[in-house]
Formats: structure tokens, sequence, C-alpha cells
């Protein structure tokens, strides 16, 4: 055998390693002479709770500057001066734990699927908190006045447009679940779905997504009925039987739902299944037995033929630009309000607010203002007196002519809005000044 040292033996020098014997498994072995690449995941050190997690919303002056000036959003030439969802996603993650964060879960946030599923969520939610005061107030109204048969057709409107809503949630949702499009690389058994389920990361993940969208939600709300919007949230999420925050503020807001509440703002999709062939409502209005526009499933990402007026509207809340929003009289919470009426945090300035009550918030007959929500720590968040920031959700009417259908099913995707990657950078480096505070090693 020749030397190792010999080039025409096992020991060959070559321009990015050389050749050498391994006695003890009798095998050649190629040992590289190039450093190690560096490796860009970053761990973190302690596991993210899953439980009660509590954001920051007292951030003092000095730390408002410090926030200005590194992590807020800078306008472009010619870009209006107008809050964004962006803007509410920075607000969110500034003020979260460290202990939730992760790099997996920023890069989540800014892809435009999840920007889609937020804008849907907020407008199902705002549309669900109207309803419910609404209902509130027609219900004790019945204490003096009598039900109508048109009664019966306004809730019937209400229903079937939480419906609708619920389904433009559930779609961008399924996409999540399946690795869809761009979360592919999110998926628990990896992009090409070979690998070993990784279940624990994987509920992890969603458990810090649905508490960080509660928290976007709250904020583009005006940062009022946050019980509300918590309880709702992970109702249709996970169910009333794997409703988490519900078992935890024990307010049996359902069962205090009289029938007429139950049914407007719950829907005739609820299935009520054993444990193990549950469903989460979402799933439920996907798969139920009524009339759905086709459309609705692909609302943002395939472009459609012949679009009524309501489809028009939903596409503009979900997946259009937030700069058209004011002039098509499409409320979306906050978003698309001028920014200088707010302050660092997206609070409102005084000359910012008008008079009249919120009809986001919920009377007394809905079961939210029992003694045992009253004095848990987030409540406080909702029983804060808020005035009126935007107007009320006016969907258009569902058109009375019959669905239109192509001779091919459409398949020319949408013009997909582009996330800002440079926020995603800011807030991938603050978080490894935050793990790392000597570097990362």
């Amino acid at each position: 055998m020749a030397d190792d040292d010999d080039e025409g033996g096992f020991g060959g020098l070559y321009e990015d390693g050389h050749w050498v014997w391994d006695e003890s498994s009798g095998a050649l072995l190629f040992v590289s002479d190039l450093p190690p690449k560096a490796v860009e995941a970053v761990q973190i050190p302690t596991k993210a709770p899953t439980g009660a997690i509590e954001f920051r919303d007292d951030v003092d002056l000095i730390e408002q500057i410090r926030y200005r000036r590194r992590y807020q959003r800078k306008l472009k030439p010619g870009q209006p001066d107008i809050i964004t969802l962006q803007d509410i996603k920075d607000i969110a993650i500034y003020t979260a734990p460290v202990s939730i964060l992760s790099p997996m879960l920023i890069n989540m946030l800014h892809l435009p699927t999840t920007e889609r599923f937020l804008r849907a969520l907020i407008l199902c939610t705002a549309y669900y908190l109207q309803v419910a005061e609404e209902m509130a107030h027609r219900i004790l109204a019945l204490e003096t006045k009598v039900r109508t048969p048109d009664c019966e057709i306004l809730e019937q409107e209400f229903r079937e447009n939480l419906s609708d809503l619920r389904v433009l949630v559930a779609k961008e949702y399924c996409i999540m679940l399946i690795g869809g499009s761009d979360t592919k690389k999110f998926h628990h058994m990896g992009p090409a779905k070979k690998r070993r389920s990784l279940s624990d990361k994987d509920a992890r993940l969603i458990e810090t997504l649905i508490r960080m969208s509660v928290q976007i939600v709250w904020l583009a709300l005006g940062r009022k009925s946050f019980n509300q919007i918590e309880l709702e949230t992970n109702r249709i999420f996970k169910s009333e039987i794997f409703n988490a925050v519900e078992h935890t503020l024990k307010t049996g807001y359902i069962a205090q739902m009289s029938t007429e509440e139950r049914s407007v703002l719950l829907g005739h999709c609820v299935r009520h299944d054993k444990k193990l062939n549950t469903r989460s409502p979402l799933m439920n209005e996907v798969f139920c037995h009524r009339e759905i526009d086709y459309r609705l499933m692909g609302l943002g990402v395939v472009k459609c033929p012949q679009m009524t007026t309501r489809l028009q509207y939903l596409w503009l809340a979900v997946a259009g630009k937030e700069e058209y929003l004011l002039k098509s009289m499409v409320v979306l919470g906050i978003i698309g309000m001028p920014r200088s009426s707010f302050d660092t945090m997206l609070r409102p300035l005084p000359q910012a607010t008008t008079e009249g009550k919120s009809k986001a918030s919920v009377g007394s007959r809905s079961g939210y203002t029992s003694q045992s929500v009253a004095s848990s720590p987030s409540m406080k968040k909702s029983t804060l007196t808020t005035q009126r920031l935007y107007p009320d959700i006016v969907l258009p009417r569902k058109s009375e002519k019959e669905i239109y259908f192509p001779p091919s099913f459409p398949d020319e995707p949408e013009a997909i809005r582009p996330v800002s990657e440079t926020q995603r950078r800011r807030w991938q480096t603050r978080l490894m000044k935050l793990l790392y505070p000597g570097g990362v090693k």
C-alpha cells in the first residue's frame, strides 16, 4: 500500500480535501479542508410556553423613541402615510415576550398567505363583535316587542355573512395546515412531507401564531374587546371542547347566549361530535352543506371572472392595497387610516376620536360580563371605555342572480402583494440580540 502522502495512493490531494484510509472501518474517507459552513438556524434556549401569554402594552417614552428610530417602518418616496398591517405586526412583535418569539414565527408572519389570513381574521372578528352587539340589543328589545318575520330575514343575513367571513379565514388556514404555496417550509413533515412528523414543534408554532394573531386583531380593532376576541378566535380554531381560554376563564358565554344569538353567532355548520372526531368550526364551514360561492375559496390567490360587488369588497379587504380601503369604504379596523391620527404605538390621538358608543363591545346578555371574567387580568383590556375609531362594516348583499360558472376552472394566479423583507430582517436581527446578548457562537 502506498504511503498516505503519496499522490498516487489513498492520500491523494484535491482542491477541497484529501482521501484517508480508516483502519477501524476498513474504508476510504474523504476529509474536507474547507471550513464548516455557518448554520443559520437559531435554536430557542427554552421551550416557548403555550399557556397564558401577556404582551407589554405600557411602553414608556424612551422605548417608543427607540422603536420609532430603529424598528418602525420607514416610508418610501411617494408612499402614502397610512396604517398598514405591517405596522400592526411590528407593534405586536415589539411588545411580545421573548419566550414566544422564534425565527420561524417571524418568518411565517412575513408571508403573503399569513397576511391574507390576518386581514381575513380582522374582518371576521370585527363583524362578529358588531353583530354580537346588535343581537344583544335585539334580545333586550324582545322584552317589550314581538318578533316578526322580518327578524328572521335580518338574522339570516347576519348568519350568512359571518359564515362567508369564516370561510375566508378557513381557506388561508387550510393552506397553512397542508403546507401549500409559500408555507411549505413550515410544514411539520418538511417541504416534501416525507420527514418524520414534528408534532410538538408544529403545535407550539400554531399556538404562538394564534396568540400573536389575537394580539394583532386586538391592535387593529383599536385595543378593545380583548376577551371577546381571544375567546372567539380560540373557539373557531380549536372548537368549544378544546378552547383553552374558555377553560381558564370559565365565562360560560356560549351557555348564556339565547337561542337566537347562538344561531346567528355560531351558525348552523357547528357539529358536536366525539372528541376524537371533532373538527374546528373553520373546517366545518369549509365542508358545510350550504350554498357557498366557490370563488370565496380562491379569493386573493386565483383570478376570478365576473366578480360581484360583494366579492370585490371582500377581495379588497383581504388582498387589496391598503391605501384603497378608505376610498372604497372598506372597513378593516384602523388599517388604511392616516398615520398622523395615531401615536407611535398606534393609540388614537384625542382629535382622532369621535363621540359615540363602540359597537364592537358585547352586551351584558351575551355572557361576557360575568364576575370570573371581570376579575381576570386580561379582562382589564376589554373593560376600558373606548370611542369609535371606524364606522360599522356594511357588507354588500349577495347577488340574486345565479353564480357564474366559467367553462373551465380559472388557473391564472393573482398578483401576490410583496411583504416587507426589510422589516423581517430587522426583527430577526433584534431577536438574535435578545436571545444571544453576547453574540451568536
